[in-house]
């Protein structure tokens, strides 16, 4: 809870002065109470009434007046609420360390599945592009808000040589670029537009990932980066010396670099090694890019909570001792 007048709430050191003065009175009002010689009398006089209902009226009456106090301050609470627009890239390796079987059943269908995933839960406002990459990136479907043609690209995702991280990057980044350039802006600005990278290794060709961090600044566009798999990952492929043959490669996740990648674009970095956990993870970048936190006036609220008390307050007095407080 949060107001937006904070400093209005000094008013209810005032509520706890009268609280005290009322105490105070009603402590001398004790101490200087008239003595009966005859207690018989006691009664017909001043018939009994037990003191702790006026001490109820009392305290339903400060708390109105505390309730007012509160509304007066501007009460707001925060809410989240879907996104009307926002652009994100979902940039996903597809070399061929992708196929080890550390993730059930390999890291690239724990990747499929969660991208489908993410594009059903993703808020509509959201539109969502797709790149590969292993040897040289690919856009496979711009950013669109078609979720079937892209759920289709990732579904059609073939593994190849090579880790190109830097270049995937920057034509991600140019791609969103792109798109914002066609897209009329509303008055607070332009749409959040973010590249989720998705990977398990280090890059082994293309431009160095510290010139594509540099793009991504450049462009004020965050990298969020995921690192999927663990350090025990293997794969078999054909050996590149012997054609015909097999050899099983050692691909143990490379975390470094991808969190890097992030810490350097303003992203957030996520180290998962379970299909279950990524999916969380891409469920979670998809609440943090497709929702936004607003600050809600619940003036309202403390009015009606005032109100009630104080009926309640008039009520228990009327009841109690046939007047109003």
């Amino acid at each position: 809870m949060n107001f937006v007048n904070s400093q209005r709430l000094w008013l209810l050191l005032a509520v706890a002065v009268l609280l005290v003065v009322y105490v105070v009175i009603q402590r001398r009002r004790g101490a200087y109470a008239l003595r009966f010689s005859d207690t018989s009398l006691i009664d017909a006089v001043a018939p009994k009434r037990p003191g702790w209902r006026r001490h109820v009226v009392a305290l339903t009456f400060l708390a109105v007046i505390a309730t007012l106090v509160a509304a007066f301050a501007g009460p707001t609470t925060e809410r989240e609420i879907p996104r009307e627009r926002a652009v994100v890239i979902l940039t996903i390796d597809t070399s061929l360390s992708m196929g080890s079987q550390d993730v059930d059943p390999t890291r690239i269908e724990g990747a499929k599945a969660a991208a489908r995933a993410f594009l059903a839960d993703a808020p509509p406002g959201i539109d969502v592009g797709l790149v590969s990459f292993d040897e040289a990136p690919i856009v496979e479907v711009p950013p669109t808000a078609d979720r079937a043609a892209v759920v289709a690209a990732i579904d059609a995702l073939e593994l190849g040589p090579f880790t190109n991280t830097g270049d995937a990057i920057s034509v991600s980044i140019s791609t969103l670029e792109r798109t914002l350039s066609t897209l009329e802006f509303s008055p607070d600005g332009a749409p959040p537009a973010i590249v989720v990278l998705l990977s398990d290794g280090e890059p082994t060709v293309g431009r160095p990932i510290e010139t594509a961090i540099a793009e991504a600044l450049r462009a004020k566009i965050a990298v969020s980066t995921v690192a999927l798999g663990t350090p025990d990952g293997e794969v078999t492929i054909e050996d590149p010396d012997a054609p015909g043959t097999f050899i099983t490669v050692a691909v143990p996740v490379d975390e470094a670099s991808l969190q890097l990648i992030a810490e350097q674009t303003g992203g957030s970095f996520f180290a998962t090694a379970s299909a279950e956990e990524l999916a969380q993870v891409y469920r979670d970048i998809g609440t943090a890019i497709g929702f936004e936190t607003i600050d809600e006036d619940v003036t309202d609220w403390f009015v009606g909570a005032a109100l009630v008390l104080a009926l309640l307050t008039s009520a228990l007095s009327l009841a109690w001792f046939q007047r109003l407080p």
